[in-house]
């Protein structure tokens, strides 16, 4: 992509968004350079597009594998796709998408994402919302129109997604809530605000879910509450979350070890209650603590400000019942999908 192609770039995207085809924000000069210029890992030498008569008929977007943390060998993924809608029909698509598949094998790719690990993260905005919105899109959108154009390339399913929305205006918290906290602590179990002088162990939940993630979660937000200060990593600066002091962790405690945690509750500037997901240790399932944690982190969003929130969970997610009981509706399928390259 060359300097003088961006006004075409931006017109493109911007008349997808009109015509209601996809869920993005309006792109403007400064977002493009945010997302495809200055992110980490986005490689805008991937940008590229496709010319008509001397201009361009679309443009595509990839990032290449091990470029970003996170990034795994092997494993290519495809931002965005778009092709001037006056311009359809004419293999513009199919040529653009060849051109992306032919550039990550070249970066030692063999396998193409439409994936949420990708670092170029696109807000979206919720549909049936006064502008509520979402920070990033995992995969594909199934109800986009494009959808069956990447089944027709040869994109399969891996894994199938939805967008969950509750608005937070006048939020109450469920009378059955604190009954049920009264019965896990009959247990010995706590749940509310975690208290970093406890100095919990927290390896064997990440261990029984399996995720390295989350530990890296606690760890990070336990040793900014230690430090007395804000935590600074990047990724939460940069997707408009508002700068103040350590974040507060809700957490199931149980003989001293952290067995379920859902946050670290913050705000995004869009008025989105933000937090990283919510887990339990699986010995410690079918209790409710997943229902309390969860309860306990949208009150904490309202009392923040927070107009609104969002997640995304497995379609066939029984956490989803959680979710529902909370008052979170279904708001977009999304599939994560994948092309051999």
């Amino acid at each position: 992509m060359l300097p003088g192609d961006l006004p075409h770039v931006l017109r493109i995207w911007n008349a997808c968004v009109q015509a209601g085809e996809v869920l993005y924000y309006p792109l403007t000069e400064a977002y493009f350079q945010r997302k495809f210029i200055d992110g980490e890992g986005c490689e805008p030498q991937n940008l590229l597009v496709a010319e008509y008569q001397g201009k361009p008929a679309g443009f595509v977007h990839g990032v290449a594998p091990e470029t970003f943390r996170g990034g795994k060998p092997g494993n290519a993924y495809l931002t965005v796709l778009m092709v001037d809608p006056a311009l359809r029909g004419r293999g513009v698509g199919r040529a653009l998408l060849e051109a992306i598949k032919a550039q990550m094998r070249s970066r030692g790719a063999s396998t193409l994402f439409l994936s949420s690990i990708n670092p170029v993260s696109l807000d979206w905005r919720i549909p049936g919302t006064p502008g509520h919105d979402h920070n990033n899109m995992p995969g594909a959108d199934a109800d986009c129109p494009g959808y069956g154009f990447l089944e027709r390339m040869g994109f399969e399913v891996r894994y199938r997604e939805v967008a969950m929305y509750r608005a937070l205006s006048g939020y109450q918290m469920p009378p059955e809530i604190p009954a049920l906290q009264q019965r896990l602590a009959a247990q010995g179990i706590y749940t509310g605000p975690y208290d970093p002088a406890w100095d919990c162990g927290f390896d064997a939940l990440c261990d029984a879910v399996g995720s390295d993630y989350w530990r890296d979660v606690l760890r990070t937000e336990i040793a900014a509450w230690k430090a007395g200060a804000p935590n600074a990593d990047s990724r939460f600066w940069a997707d408009g979350i508002r700068p103040k002091g350590p974040r507060t962790l809700l957490t199931a405690v149980h003989d001293g070890q952290i067995v379920g945690f859902t946050g670290p509750v913050d705000l995004q500037r869009s008025g989105r209650g933000w937090f990283t997901g919510i887990c339990t240790d699986p010995a410690y399932g079918r209790r409710g603590i997943a229902t309390v944690l969860f309860n306990l982190l949208m009150a904490a969003f309202a009392a923040e400000g927070a107009q609104f929130s969002t997640l995304f969970t497995g379609q066939d997610n029984p956490a989803q019942k959680v979710y529902l009981a909370a008052g979170m509706r279904p708001a977009r399928p999304f599939h994560l999908m994948s092309i051999t390259l």
